[in-house]
């Protein structure tokens, strides 16, 4: 009997302990990664992914440019290819810390550009220089009610004085 005595004592202890290792191995899991990105800052520069066919200020074609979401809606990379075989690529993500997007460019002529930015109203305007230079550089983004995109690049060699247009492009999403 007193086998049979003990196992009636042990076993809601074995069964309690056994709840309890349960419920430590099943907490809950934390958010999938796909869900992390997804605070109404990340989502401002969304309307610039795309696939585009780009054109200057004298309406002829440019180049062509692709935008697209990655690291699971985290980042933009942009990869570029001018019409005179220039290309480049820019990763684009949003700070939370320091409020602000920030962009590395870099092309296939050792071209480097950090900028650092806001959506201000409806347009997103980077700002930044290049390594070992005083030139400024400011490049602006506007969606237009028809889907295209303006893209407005200005330089200012007099710490942002006055700016001189760069380039002046339209983006025309390809179909």
């Amino acid at each position: 009997m007193r086998s049979s005595s003990a196992f009636v004592v042990l076993a809601p202890v074995l069964a309690l302990a056994g709840t309890a290792a349960w419920a430590q191995t099943s907490t809950p899991p934390a958010p999938p990664a796909h869900t992390r990105c997804k605070a109404p800052e990340q989502r401002q520069f969304d309307f610039w992914v795309g696939r585009w066919t780009v054109f200057g200020a004298d309406g002829n074609k440019v180049g062509e440019n692709s935008i697209e979401l990655v690291d699971n809606g985290c980042a933009l990379i942009e990869r570029w290819r001018g019409n005179g075989g220039v290309s480049g690529t820019s990763l684009n993500s949003w700070d939370a810390d320091t409020r602000q997007w920030h962009q590395h460019w870099v092309d296939s002529q050792g071209g480097l550009l950090r900028l650092a930015g806001a959506l201000q109203g409806t347009r997103m305007v980077l700002a930044g220089s290049g390594p070992a230079t005083t030139r400024r550089e400011r490049i602006s983004w506007t969606p237009a009610a028809d889907g295209t995109v303006r893209q407005h690049w200005e330089g200012s060699d007099d710490d942002g004085s006055t700016w001189t247009t760069v380039f002046d492009g339209r983006y025309v999403r390809q179909p």
